[in-house]
């Protein structure tokens, strides 16, 4: 399974995961991050970390080790 930290700018993928049961994991669902959702990434900070994203129609930055938790399904391209 891949995971939201491998994902490349411009790409898009189904979240299909959250792994974990603590507190990081709760918050992450909590900003949106839940199963089905479709997320892409819009850019990476110059030094590779936060990286941004777009889901729900709005933008979230995110640690590498929190994408790390974040299992996806790759969309095929258009």
């Amino acid at each position: 399974m891949t995971t939201l930290d491998t994902l490349p700018v411009g790409q898009s993928a189904q979240i299909t995961e959250i792994q974990g049961d603590d507190a990081i994991a709760i918050r992450l669902m909590e900003m949106g991050l839940t199963e089905g959702e479709e997320i892409r990434v819009l850019a990476v900070a110059p030094l590779g970390d936060p990286v941004e994203y777009e889901i729900r129609g709005y933008r979230l930055s995110l640690r590498r080790t929190e994408a790390r938790r974040v299992l996806i399904r790759k969309e095929a391209p258009a």
